[in-house]
């Protein structure tokens, strides 16, 4: 079996499967494909989507991308002379409407090779979060079951520990640990071992992987046509402003394309089409706005 066969041929099915989904619940925005090459080696389909009845932005990519190790990673890794493999999915969506979260997740599969080009070191990484703007407890709770479901058959201890990672992650630590959403699930670097195999390790990234319109479109449709105002509109495009700071300050995979010389274009079409900044800004005691900060604090989403 070949998992790096395996793995690609998967998250080209979930790319596929996640932007019908998109463009038949938003009903106008369709996506664009652009195919892409590495100079190093590799490349890949960015899909994206923008100004819809729905999404006001939103990227679905695919890549394979392979060569020499360049040397800010392999002085990350602790090895020379190296050659990588990398497969992934990423995506992230911004809806227009400010009831309806943005979400991002990434599936993603790694090999690292000797100069002879054996197999050497090997590891998955994934999860999805979600980052609300206004949320119902519920929706948030409905979010996190259904990866809580999909990893329970893989372990139990699997969920408590990838979200407790997920809420650890997803901080912006210049902002006194202030978190970005709501969480989810968040892995890296599971590696094959005598207790769990390559095998099911990627078992276990496609099951959740496939959790993910499960997760998040039943928000969607229940929250995109409620009425909102330019109010609104401007504690979304605040939030989302947190929401680029933590993709240009920590977030290790944008900082791992940008170092491996991936596409540029690709790699920021995370960041929203709106955003904006206020000094010192606190929302009302009391209001929607603040009920959100409360909710950004580390939670048991599921009881």
């Amino acid at each position: 079996m070949s998992i790096k066969n395996d793995f690609i041929t998967f998250i080209h099915q979930l790319q596929d499967d996640i932007c019908l989904a998109f463009e038949q619940i938003d009903g106008k925005a369709k996506f664009r494909e652009d195919r892409w090459e590495r100079p190093g080696g590799g490349g890949g389909k960015s899909r994206v989507i923008a100004d819809g009845n729905v999404f006001e932005k939103g990227g679905v990519s695919t890549s394979i991308v392979h060569g020499e190790l360049p040397e800010a990673m392999a002085q990350q890794f602790g090895v020379t002379n190296s050659n990588f493999m990398a497969c992934g999915i990423s995506l992230v969506i911004h809806p227009t409407n400010p009831f309806v979260p943005t979400v991002h997740a990434n599936f993603r599969y790694f090999e690292l090779y000797d100069q002879d080009g054996n197999l050497k070191d090997s590891w998955f990484g994934g999860g999805a979060d979600l980052t609300p703007y206004y949320l119902e407890e519920k929706d948030g709770a409905h979010f996190h079951q259904t990866f809580k479901n999909a990893c329970d058959p893989f372990g139990t201890e699997l969920y408590p520990k990838y979200k407790k990672h997920c809420d650890e992650y997803f901080i912006n630590k210049h902002r006194n640990n202030e978190a970005r959403g709501i969480g989810g699930i968040f892995y890296d670097y599971l590696r094959p071992n005598a207790e769990k195999s390559a095998e099911t390790l990627f078992a276990f990234s496609k099951a959740n992987g496939e959790a993910f319109l499960k997760a998040y479109l039943p928000i969607v449709e229940k929250t995109m046509h409620l009425p909102y105002t330019d109010a609104h509109r401007s504690w979304q495009a605040y939030r989302r402003g947190r929401y680029v700071e933590f993709n240009l300050i920590h977030d290790r995979g944008t900082l791992f394309g940008l170092k491996t010389n991936g596409r540029t274009e690709s790699i920021l079409m995370s960041l929203p089409p709106v955003a904006r900044w206020e000094y010192d800004f606190h929302p009302q005691p009391g209001s929607p706005e603040a009920q959100l900060v409360e909710y950004l604090k580390p939670r048991e989403w599921v009881k």
